[in-house]
């Protein structure tokens, strides 16, 4: 039995000590950090609104989707991930759905119905869309809300990140953000 014990100690202090590292000081030391640099990431980058009767609300985070159908608001990419093949059939008759849903929620719009609109993204949860994508719902928003074009571009533009350091990433659309101004609650 002290065999056994012997061979077995330097494993059982081997992982008792990783545990007390990697599960306990490891994350509290990262924690400890985010809160101090990034407090907003680390809490989710929840977006809180003061209502009008002084309450607040959460609306949803500005990191993962929401989903938006109405005609009134601005509609992100689809949710959910799948592991079709992009070029395969199941990936084509969903897109075309997609397309044949768009078609009919804006029969006036015959533009090309920018890509991000009908596949999702790598996470099935991308908040943002690209301002083509944006641009696309304008005519739709401004009709349904009774409002100009032009105020609806600037909320859009008012949400809309560049790229990052000027060159690294894609220009993007928070569409909760925008949904949020559009209701004047942002």
């Amino acid at each position: 039995m002290s065999k056994i014990i012997k061979v077995l100690r330097p494993a059982i202090l081997c992982f008792v000590v990783m545990t007390i590292l990697c599960g306990v000081i490891y994350p509290g030391v990262v924690t400890v950090i985010a809160q101090a640099v990034f407090p907003n990431q680390a809490n989710g980058s929840i977006i809180t609104v003061t209502l009008k009767d002084g309450t607040k609300k959460d609306f949803g985070s500005t990191l993962i989707a929401q989903e938006f159908t109405k005609p009134e608001y601005i509609i992100g990419r689809p949710t959910g991930t799948t592991n079709l093949s992009p070029v395969g059939e199941e990936q084509e008759k969903l897109v075309k759905e997609r397309i044949d849903w768009w078609r009919a929620l804006d029969p006036n719009n015959t533009a090309d119905i920018p890509m991000d609109l009908v596949t999702a993204s790598g996470s099935g949860v991308d908040p943002n869309i690209t301002p083509e994508a944006a641009e696309y719902q304008v005519a739709r928003i401004a009709r349904e809300r009774g409002i100009s074009e032009d105020a609806v571009r600037e909320i859009i533009n008012k949400n809309t990140t560049g790229r990052f350091l000027g060159f690294w990433g894609e220009p993007a659309v928070n569409v909760l953000k925008v949904n949020l101004a559009l209701d004047s609650l942002l």
